[in-house]
C-alpha cells in the first residue's frame, strides 16, 4: 500500500486547514486508516483514526475540533481540522493497518499554527 499525503501549511490561531491521504495498492486490504503527529521534541501520537467499517476514534486534545472521514471512490481519507492551536503544530503523517503486516506509512505534512 502507498499512501500519499497532502494539504499542511501555514495558518494562524483559529483556522482550518484539510489533510488527505490517497491510498493505492492493496487497498481492498485495509481495515483502518490514521493521523498521527509528530511535533518537535515530542513522540508521535495518534490523533484520528477510521475503520473500513467507518467507526472513528479521536484523541482528546482534537475532539470536537477535528473530523476523520474518508471517500472510498477516491480511496482517499481526510482530517479536517478547525479551530487550530499553536499546540497543534507538527508534522502529520498518515497510515494503513492491515492484518498481519506492518502498518504503512505516508510521507508527513507539515502543519504550522502561527500568528
Amino acid at each position: 500500500v502507498q499512501l500519499q499525503a497532502s494539504g499542511g501549511g501555514l495558518v494562524q490561531p483559529g483556522g482550518s486547514l484539510r489533510l488527505s491521504c490517497a491510498a493505492s495498492g492493496s487497498i481492498l486490504s485495509i481495515i483502518a486508516m490514521g493521523w498521527h503527529r509528530q511535533a518537535p521534541g515530542k513522540q508521535r501520537e495518534l490523533v484520528a483514526a477510521i475503520t473500513s467499517g467507518g467507526i472513528t476514534n479521536y484523541a482528546d486534545s482534537v475532539k470536537g475540533r477535528f473530523t476523520i472521514s474518508r471517500d472510498n471512490a477516491k480511496n482517499t481519507v481526510y482530517l479536517q481540522m478547525n479551530s487550530l492551536k499553536p499546540e497543534d503544530t507538527a508534522v502529520y503523517y498518515c497510515n494503513a493497518r492491515r492484518v498481519g503486516v506492518p502498518d504503512n506509512w505516508g510521507q508527513g505534512t507539515l502543519v504550522t499554527v502561527s500568528s
